[in-house]
């Protein structure tokens, strides 16, 4: 089997190989921040030639979005707290702590920086759509609960909590802190019920 083919494989080699130049990623963000990621030195530490990472990766910026996206699926639980205001406060207390570390950190820079190419787009919106999947039970036990009406914008729900930690972070570099979880948790409740059915003094 030639090398080509080994790495088109789903599992064995190419998998092995994978997850070597993954982890390499991972461990030079940690070391040395995002802006030292470059092919020469994953190749080094993960012990595969750079002409077979530019064939399955094509550029840095593919390479540092495949690795920091995968890392970032398993770094954010999906809590089940028994309400919704307990949900998405543990989830949002989740998130600013991995912004705070240097993967949650390079993933988000990563993303607000590279360059909007096909492959970047694709991997972006496959994971946005996968995070969004995910969080989808927290919206359906509330609904079953009564917490919100079953016709929420769930998206919008948790756009209305996590982006503006995202701005925070990003952007302004306001704290961001339990009181801030907070107000951003009831402000999403409120905006969800709200706009479900019409003003709540009206139903």
């Amino acid at each position: 089997m030639t090398e080509s083919e080994a790495l088109r494989r789903p599992g064995g080699r190419s998998a092995r190989v994978r997850d070597a130049v993954h982890q390499a990623v991972l461990e030079t963000v940690i070391e040395l921040g995002v802006g030292k990621v470059g092919i020469p030195e994953v190749s080094r530490r993960a012990a595969v030639r750079d002409s077979s990472i530019y064939r399955r990766w094509g550029t840095r910026e593919n390479l540092l979005v495949d690795a920091l996206l995968g890392a970032s699926e398993h770094a954010l639980r999906v809590p089940d707290t028994g309400s919704l205001r307990g949900d998405l406060s543990a989830f949002a207390s989740d998130l600013i702590d991995y912004l705070n570390t240097p993967l949650g950190d390079g993933l988000v820079r990563t993303l607000a920086s590279i360059p909007d190419s096909e492959d970047t787009r694709s991997a972006r919106d496959e994971f946005w759509t996968s995070r969004l999947r995910t969080l989808m039970p927290i919206l359906t036990r509330a609904s079953e609960r009564g917490e919100v009406p079953p016709d929420v914008d769930g998206r919008i729900l948790i756009e209305l909590v996590i982006a503006p930690i995202h701005f925070r972070h990003l952007l302004t570099r306001e704290p961001t802190d339990p009181a801030l979880v907070s107000v951003l948790v009831d402000t999403a409740i409120r905006a969800a019920q709200t706009t479900a059915h019409g003003r709540p003094e009206d139903r």
